[in-house]
């Protein structure tokens, strides 16, 4: 229907489709003069050069031309160039169900931004996914997303999924490849959008070729896009963990060595447990660069609860804690050059100069870096105020 008050918009990515192509164009048609829903039929084509751009004209469909190479890429021109209130978007290799779409227009026609498809729930045919998919890399992947971003999405890389045109401008979406699917979720869930599932089931694609889609390779980048807008899982909690396991262990060993059954941990394992230490404290640090950082370039939306903690990092408060590290390494570095004294500058004991030596080291590179790392933070944090 050519209007621009639509209210549903079905779009498809498309690359060398012409296969199965007809077929979803007319499941989704069929399902929305059936239900009575204004809509259209939008094909973002990639690059096809087996006739599907003619194929989707042919059967009333309208084509999007799509430039950049990408899943993403493909669904992002179709979702702008949709006149639909809200947007059901789906695979045009006639692996999901669209006759069945009043769940997700049910949802959506009740308020909410996200409808996700389950695949678990409504049920997964003989052949329709991969063993591999199926029982690792879904599994895994939605379990992580569920964990970071604190969402009861159980499916989290379901193609059928719908949501509002509106909801998807606020999103923002950035990402190119098979990680979109991924984004999309996650924005929600970082924007607070109403989220919900409803099940549909996944058929046996009707292609006789491979599909687009890579195990490993997409798979590590929807997991690489998890983390990379998890900062506080990809940097704090590894950090902080650390951190602390170095600091307990160092001030142990700084006292004396310790003996578990016929192991001595001493020394060498001072200087290990030190390094924890810095390793940990720079990815802490790393952990507010990058949340600035994605902040500051719309890549996640603005968080007050992090604001109120960087407001407290100031630059002067940075300064007055290094100092106190420093001199407090510095402190441990003179003792240590007295005990030298006492021997004539001759030969030391490393058992004993070494439980001085090592936490002194450490306290003063841990303390350099806290000033490297406030006086950097307090220029981000002119950024962040600005934006």
């Amino acid at each position: 229907m050519e209007s621009d008050h639509l209210e549903f918009s079905f779009v498809m990515p498309c690359l060398n489709e012409a296969e199965t192509l007809k077929i979803c164009i007319n499941k989704a048609t069929d399902s929305l003069k059936k239900n009575n829903i204004s809509g259209e039929v939008i094909i973002a084509d990639n690059g096809s050069i087996d006739g599907s751009q003619d194929i989707a004209r042919e059967n009333g469909a309208k084509v999007v031309d799509i430039k950049e190479k990408g899943y993403g890429n493909a669904l992002k021109g179709g979702i702008y160039a949709a006149k639909g209130k809200y947007i059901i978007m789906g695979d045009s290799d006639d692996s999901y169900d669209f006759e069945n779409i009043m769940p997700f227009v049910n949802k959506l026609r009740d308020g909410y931004d996200l409808v996700m498809g389950n695949r678990f729930k409504g049920g997964i045919k003989k052949g329709a996914m991969p063993f591999l998919h199926r029982y690792l890399g879904n599994p895994v992947l939605s379990f992580i997303g569920r964990l970071f971003f604190k969402i009861k999405i159980r499916d989290f890389h379901c193609g059928l999924r719908g949501f509002s045109k509106e909801a998807a401008i606020k999103m923002d979406l950035r990402t190119t490849g098979m990680e979109f699917a991924s984004e999309i979720v996650i924005k929600a869930a970082l924007l607070k959008m109403k989220i919900t599932e409803v099940p549909t089931t996944l058929y046996p694609d009707g292609r006789n070729r491979p599909p687009h889609l890579n195990t490993w390779h997409d798979g590590w980048r929807h997991l690489r896009f998890l983390l990379m807008f998890s900062p506080k899982w990809l940097f704090f909690y590894p950090g902080i963990f650390l951190f602390i396991l170095g600091l307990i262990t160092s001030t142990i060993l700084t006292i004396g060595p310790v003996k578990i059954n016929n192991i001595i941990f001493d020394i060498h394992t001072l200087l290990y447990s030190s390094s924890l230490i810095l390793i940990g404290f720079l990815s802490m640090v790393f952990y507010f660069f990058t949340k600035i950082f994605t902040i500051n370039s719309g890549l996640i939306p603005f968080n007050n609860s992090f604001n109120k903690i960087i407001k407290q990092i100031t630059l002067e408060r940075g300064l007055i804690v290094s100092g106190i590290i420093i001199l407090t390494g510095i402190g441990l570095t003179i003792n240590a050059f007295l005990n030298w004294d006492k021997t004539s500058f001759g030969n030391l004991d490393p058992q004993i100069t070494l439980r001085k030596v090592i936490p002194a080291c450490t306290l003063t590179l841990l303390g350099i870096q806290m000033i490297l790392f406030s006086f950097f933070f307090s220029i981000l944090q002119l950024k962040h105020k600005k934006e």
